[in-house]
């Protein structure tokens, strides 16, 4: 078994950053490797690079099993990325990110996310529209939805759902729409990913009475509680966790992260944004799923590349066994 190195406290960073070097130590069935790097987002140079990116973490790669990351949520089609974007995709499987689903929020995304789709052969997509984007709907964009859904390396249908934080969409509209969507998913038999804000209720009633658990998919960046968890995984649907399982105030994630079955869970960002402590505020990027892993293995009392194989395992399942 591989052993990783335990996440360092605020303190420990802070002189790392001073020292802007790091040793990770893993040991493992076959041989034990030595791993000396910088870490670029601790020393903020002037030009990122992605270069053996959070090794301590990341180089946790099983010879055998050839276990990696697989992103299910991600959004690099956003302009936060426009500056760095080639250079921290191509970075990726170098640093044991296997696959990434790149999920469309707008109509404009669609396009966005079908040309990363088509130049990365690691980047899938999912074709949907945000629950605030809703405004946008017609029946002539069902149809373009339709048609990006067949597209070969589309592998999902989201992110779709319900979102009453904002309020930009009224309920009513957001609700019709979102069914919608998941018809579409049904007839186009593909698993969804749900988004769902200050929705809990409404949400959940919209899946029942849809039968998404006979679509399949996901919930994306679960937010919601262990009783409410406990319905989406009767319906044998995903969670997604993200970066704020290292929030501070993440109790309630911690308790369904400790609770749902890791056969149930999914790796997610939401890249650009919820980055996971020490980096939360900042762009977030794929890179810095191990610190989300860690958590999850802590929590789970399991290793590492437990956590890794089992969620690869999932997300393959889900999103990729008819590709």
């Amino acid at each position: 078994m591989i052993k990783i190195p335990t996440a360092k406290t605020e303190t420990q960073n802070r002189a790392v950053e001073r020292k802007q070097e790091v040793t990770g130590i893993f040991a493992g069935d076959f041989h034990i490797i030595i791993v000396k790097f910088p870490h670029p987002q601790l020393t903020h140079p002037p030009v990122p690079s992605y270069n053996n990116y959070n090794a301590g973490l990341l180089n946790y790669k099983i010879q055998e099993k050839n276990a990696m990351i697989f992103e299910t949520h991600a959004h690099y089609d956003d302009e936060a990325f426009d500056s760095d974007r080639e250079e921290l995709l191509s970075s990726m499987q170098e640093n044991g990110i296997g696959h990434i689903v790149n999920v469309s929020a707008s109509l404009d995304s669609l396009d966005r996310t079908r040309e990363l789709m088509e130049q990365y052969p690691f980047v899938y997509g999912a074709m949907g529209l945000h629950p605030d984007e809703v405004g946008d709907m017609n029946e002539a964009v069902m149809q373009k939805l339709r048609d990006y859904c067949r597209l070969e390396k589309t592998v999902a249908v989201g992110e779709i759902g319900l979102d009453y934080y904002w309020e930009k969409e009224n309920h009513e509209t957001q609700r019709y729409w979102f069914e919608r969507q998941l018809e579409l998913a049904r007839e186009e038999k593909l698993p969804v990913i749900i988004h769902s804000r200050d929705a809990a209720a409404d949400t959940l009633q919209v899946m029942k009475d849809c039968r998404a658990g006979e679509i399949g998919g996901g919930v994306h960046c679960f937010s919601y509680s262990r009783e409410m968890a406990g319905e989406y995984l009767k319906m044998g649907l995903y969670l997604g966790i993200g970066g704020v399982l290292t929030f501070k105030n993440a109790r309630k994630l911690r308790e369904v992260v400790e609770y749902a079955p890791l056969d149930q869970l999914l790796l997610e960002t939401d890249s650009p944004y919820l980055a996971p402590v020490p980096y939360r505020g900042k762009r977030n990027s794929s890179l810095n799923i191990p610190l989300i892993v860690q958590q999850i293995a802590e929590i789970k009392h399991l290793s590492c590349e437990e956590v890794i194989e089992q969620t690869e395992q999932n997300a393959m399942h889900l999103f990729l066994a008819n590709q």
